[in-house]
């Protein structure tokens, strides 16, 4: 596992920054986590399953 920050998590997701920030307030998608005061980072491992779950929901849930 890796942290990633904002700007790759917008390139390897293809969101907005505040799209990202309204889905996480909704709890459609991962939380970010504090590493400092003001310095907040992803889970690179819930990014992934994040954007696996949007690509099997597309397909209705089915594999290939």
């Amino acid at each position: 596992m890796k942290f990633i920050r904002l700007p790759q998590v917008m390139a390897l997701t293809g969101l907005s920054r505040s799209s990202i920030y309204l889905a996480v307030a909704e709890g459609r998608f991962p939380k970010q986590i504090a590493l400092g005061a003001r310095s907040v980072a992803w889970a690179s491992n819930e990014i992934d399953e994040w954007m696996e779950n949007c690509v099997a929901n597309s397909r209705g849930g089915k594999n290939g």
